[in-house]
């Protein structure tokens, strides 16, 4: 079984080789949005917007940055017009 995900493991290790920081920081951007996936979830239909909104743009942030620093067009392009899209959002339920 071990021998199935190795090619996995072994990009694993070979992403946190090649740079440390930026790994880090995608996971992080990965927790944000789990944890805000499960925590919308789980309040639904009344969500802490309030709070969850400002960590789901900075978890959009993290991952394009990442995004530019691989290269990622596809990846960047999205990651932006999301942190866009939700910051602007944020605007609108403030004001």
């Amino acid at each position: 079984m071990i021998e199935l995900f190795r090619p996995t493991f072994e990009w694993i290790k070979d992403d946190w080789v090649s740079n440390r920081f930026r790994f880090c920081v995608e996971l992080l951007a990965w927790a944000i949005s789990i944890g805000c996936a499960i925590t919308m979830a789980a309040t639904v239909p009344n969500p802490p917007l309030l709070i969850l909104y400002p960590i789901w743009i900075t978890g959009c942030a993290l991952y394009a940055w990442a995004a530019f620093t691989r290269k990622s067009f596809g990846m960047l392009a999205n990651y932006l017009l999301l942190t866009t899209i939700d910051s602007v959002g944020l605007i609108r339920m403030l004001t």
